[in-house]
């Protein structure tokens, strides 16, 4: 096994602050631009709704409700990021995707209880990279079982 991992990194703002997340670039299948999703009766809050990727229906999940940090404002930075989750395709909202880049695991510290009111469980690290600490997130644990059960009869069966 390699002593690095490659990451996508993106930004969640909240007011003046920036938080930056990495997710392993194994679990990312693309980053669009956002398009409004069409919405759905009695989604759980922190789902847009969904859309048609290449024909292919996909739920999209706002990551700063889902963090309890407030609803993501589309702006001309706003992407989707399309993310494998335990075998669906689910894209997320964020602020912003900034860059690829590597990180050596020797850079990565355990994850603290809770990091701005992300519990530990959605984490598998804090990266520190030139002064910078990345948040690094397990895509198959951002949501709970019953969650992903939920999204299952929303997205287009695999």
């Amino acid at each position: 096994m390699a002593d690095e991992i490659q990451l996508v990194v993106f930004m969640l703002k909240q007011g003046d602050v920036v938080c930056e997340y990495g997710v392993p670039i194994t679990q990312v299948q693309e980053i669009i631009t956002m398009t409004r999703p069409t919405q759905l009766p009695q989604a759980p809050d922190f789902v847009e709704g969904i859309i048609n990727l290449r024909g292919k229906i996909i739920p999209i999940i706002d990551l700063k409700k889902r963090f309890q940090m407030g609803a993501s404002d589309i702006t001309s930075e706003t992407r989707s990021v399309v993310v494998e989750v335990e075998g669906h395709t689910v894209g997320i909202i964020v602020d912003e995707v900034s860059e690829v880049l590597r990180l050596a695991n020797s850079d990565i510290e355990p994850p603290p209880a809770v990091v701005g009111g992300i519990t530990a469980e959605y984490l598998t690290g804090v990266g520190k990279i030139e002064g910078r600490l990345l948040i690094l997130l397990d895509m198959n644990k951002i949501l709970s079982e019953s969650e992903k059960a939920d999204l299952v009869g929303v997205a287009s069966s695999d």
